[in-house]
């Protein structure tokens, strides 16, 4: 399958979240070109600040393989990670991520900084950007206007 494919399940997952009044971002978790996880935001319903989409996947990703370890495994989700999510990629091991819109306010993957990109880290992550940006993005602004 293409990037934009896995993006397109990613996509549907953040259509679940809107759905649910939480922030439309969903993440996928592709290993061996198998979907193995699925997630959405779920901050409101957890009153978790750390369900994040991109770390609920890394979880059940986890969960799935039998290891935290997901040096084979790609990640797919609709915004930029924060600084939080982008450390979880690293302690993953994480081979790749691939993302839909940039985070001007909070991304961490080059928007306002690029926590993936220091040397010292002991594993790199190989970033792709922008698949299907503009439909990644307008779901967002159209939940932010339903919300004013």
């Amino acid at each position: 399958m293409l990037h934009q494919d896995w993006m397109i399940l990613a996509l549907q997952q953040a259509r679940i979240a809107f759905a649910q009044g939480e922030v439309p971002i969903g993440a996928v978790v592709v290993h061996k070109d198998k979907a193995i996880a699925l997630a959405h935001n779920e901050k409101e319903q957890r009153q978790d600040p750390t369900a994040h989409a991109e770390i609920l996947a890394l979880q059940r990703a986890a969960r799935y393989v039998g290891s935290w370890r997901l040096s084979e495994a790609t990640l797919y989700v609709t915004l930029e990670p924060c600084p939080m999510c982008a450390g979880a990629l690293i302690q993953a091991r994480l081979q790749k991520l691939i993302f839909g819109a940039a985070d001007s306010k909070g991304g961490a993957v080059g928007s306002v900084m690029n926590v993936l990109d220091v040397n010292k880290w002991n594993h790199r992550v190989e970033v792709v950007a922008g698949i299907l940006e503009e439909e990644c993005a307008q779901i967002l602004k159209e939940f932010f206007v339903r919300l004013r």
